[in-house]
């Protein structure tokens, strides 16, 4: 007698995300069909400039996709997978790294504590669309999924670069920090073979606080790559624009910042001097309300550099930073223990917003992952100040039903083009495409819903469709 298999089929539905209504459904698929084939443009995410141009093959399926990936460590530690199980080295050094297939076991194991969450999703259009799996991933198949993910990973076709190209990647904005010498962009910029665009961001977070116990390391490193002295104050803002300019040379198009809040009142030259003085001498010479002052004051001038040098400026505020110490200290930083906090931009902008929210070529765009204020102060604000743009739904707000309510909240302020197109800000390389076509069906469904209550036309809803996944991300990060 023949054995029926019991494995539950990976089948991704056609009109996932679309809604039930049979008109509605009809007007997403129309909107969707539009831009499925469109190319990425990805202005925001965290994947190494160094993979595309080194272009070696992907070491194992689970340092591809689970180790990198803080989305899918927060989850699967979070129903008791130890991170140590997961790939990430214990800086204690009581354990050494597990195999890859140890790793893929603990994804295959766990696959239902997905439910329900977008990384499943994510994960089942990725499984499938690019690795061909039609089986969901269970304990009697891990092995067998882990092997045939890693034969496609020895093959050419899914080196970086070959996956760059069918993934319709056009445009890949990296992460990188002040003193990145930029070597593996300009290699693939002076590399005829590469017909792709990865450019740089300029992140300088550490320089902003001068609380962290690295903050004079990173300020006297940027001033050795600049070749400034950065002992005083207006020398370490010379050393920062000889970098940010260095980035530009290098095709950066904006800078990214994440700080604890968007507090921005600028300090006098007198006061803002007397504490970078007082921060040399180590974090215990500052009070706690002088190391605020001097954050606040440093995002006001990060403002006024993007004025000078055309630079985007990202904000990313209201995170706590690594909330559990023990891991921190035994795994490092990106452990999935970032948490939410309330969030806040009206009144904390103001005095930056007051200097430069009208400056010609200047533009700001504002990240939450507290949804709430979308519509109370992100979109009116982007709704008023030319500079303004509203960062789509991030992080733990990244998913289809919080892309409907961004679009609603954020829509009858500020409009679709004062947005900032999808940014899928990722460190895993193959979701690319999943995270993307989950926000095209997410917005495709959502238009759609403008159409059956006739407040657009089935005409509008596509062209504005194509203008989220093209004109507007090259408007908003200058591309």
């Amino acid at each position: 007698m023949t054995q029926l298999s019991t494995a539950t089929p990976l089948a991704p539905h056609p009109d996932r995300l679309f809604a039930a209504d049979p008109g509605a459904r009809a007007v997403a698929r129309t909107v969707y069909d539009a831009v499925k084939d469109a190319p990425i443009i990805s202005p925001h995410g965290h994947v190494d400039a160094a993979l595309i141009a080194d272009d070696q093959p992907f070491p194992d399926p689970a340092s591809l996709l689970i180790t990198p990936d803080h989305y899918v460590l927060r989850l699967l530690h979070a129903n008791g997978v130890g991170l140590e199980a997961l790939g990430r080295a214990d800086l204690s050094g009581t354990r050494p790294v597990p195999p890859g297939r140890e790793v893929w076991r603990q994804l295959a194991e766990h696959w239902d504590d997905f439910l329900g969450t977008p990384v499943r999703y994510w994960f089942e259009t990725e499984l499938h669309d690019v690795f061909g799996l039609t089986e969901q991933p269970s304990a009697a198949n891990a092995d067998a999924q882990y092997d045939h993910i890693a034969a496609l990973l020895a093959s050419s076709a899914f080196r970086p670069r070959a996956l760059f190209d069918t993934f319709g990647i056009e445009v890949l904005a990296t992460t990188d920090g002040p003193t990145d010498d930029l070597a593996a962009h300009a290699r693939l910029a002076a590399d005829p073979t590469f017909t792709g665009r990865v450019v740089p961001t300029f992140r300088a977070d550490a320089v902003f606080d001068p609380s962290r116990p690295d903050w004079r390391h990173v300020v006297t490193s940027i001033g050795e790559a600049a070749g400034i002295e950065t002992g005083t104050h207006d020398g370490l803002l010379a050393a920062l624009r000889a970098r940010r300019r260095y980035f530009i040379e290098h095709g950066a198009t904006a800078t990214d910042t994440g700080v604890l809040d968007a507090g921005s009142t600028p300090l006098s030259a007198t006061e803002r001097s007397r504490i970078h003085t007082a921060a040399l001498a180590g974090p215990d010479a500052l009070t706690a309300a002088e190391a605020t002052a001097y954050r606040h004051d440093m995002l006001y001038r990060w403002a006024e550099m993007s004025v000078e040098d055309g630079l985007v400026m990202q904000l990313h505020p209201g995170v706590l930073r690594n909330h559990h110490t023990p891991t921190l200290e035994r795994f490092g930083p990106d452990t999935g223990h970032d948490l939410p906090a309330v969030g806040s931009f009206t009144e904390p902008l103001r005095p930056l917003l007051e200097a430069f929210g009208t400056a010609p070529g200047f533009h700001l765009v504002l990240f939450t992952v507290d949804e709430t204020v979308f519509s109370r102060e992100i979109g009116p604000l982007a709704g008023f100040y030319p500079a303004v743009y509203a960062g789509a739904p991030w992080w733990f707000i990244d998913t289809p039903a919080a892309i409907g309510r961004y679009r609603a909240a954020v829509t009858d302020s500020a409009s679709f083009t004062k947005t900032s197109g999808f940014i899928d800000d990722t460190r895993a390389y193959c979701s690319i495409p999943a995270r993307h076509d989950m926000a095209r069906r997410a917005d495709a469904a959502y238009l759609a819903g403008l159409v059956v209550t006739h407040e657009l036309s089935e005409e509008d809803a596509v062209r504005t469709a194509r203008r989220i996944v093209s004109d507007i991300p090259r408007a908003t990060f200058k591309l």
